[in-house]
């Protein structure tokens, strides 16, 4: 009887660990546009805030993001933050968080990653203080673990 329980157990690892780890092999895709809505001219005034940061990611061969990050001001006064050519590696439960730090103490929450690749908008709450939530996060909610920050700097 011994015979089967080493399998078995063999067997029930190797499972679990492909149900938790599959996400990993694949990725998700989208390409939103950018908002029709959006003022170009606006975009160009002195007075009016914008605010653009690169991502740099953990690198450790699991956790990783890379791309562009933006703030669009649209028409109706709503502010969009928008991800470009933007990639990362895929992992359970993960969310764009805007932050005071990148340990995701203080965070606005914006909503579960569209897609592990692609262009995508995400819609800021108003009153949301840019300069005090400056650091935008590719978090895993699940595991409290950051995948890569981009820095939001005035542009």
């Amino acid at each position: 009887m011994n015979k089967f329980i080493i399998p078995t157990i063999v067997a029930a690892i190797a499972g679990i660990s492909i149900v938790f780890a599959s996400p990993l092999f694949y990725n998700t895709q989208i390409n939103e546009p950018i908002p029709v809505t959006m003022k170009e001219d606006t975009m160009m005034k002195e007075d009016t805030k914008s605010y653009a940061g690169t991502f740099v990611g953990i690198n450790d061969g699991i956790h990783n993001a890379e791309g562009n990050s933006k703030v669009l001001l649209l028409d109706d006064g709503k502010e969009i933050l928008r991800l470009e050519d933007f990639k990362s590696t895929n992992g359970p439960d993960l969310y764009v968080y805007l932050s005071t730090d990148t340990k995701a103490t203080d965070i606005v929450n914006l909503g579960k990653l569209k897609a592990s690749v692609g262009n995508q908008n995400y819609e800021i709450p108003e009153g949301t203080d840019l300069k005090k939530y400056s650091q935008v996060l590719i978090w895993c909610k699940s595991f409290s673990v950051l995948f890569g920050s981009a820095e939001l700097a005035r542009t």
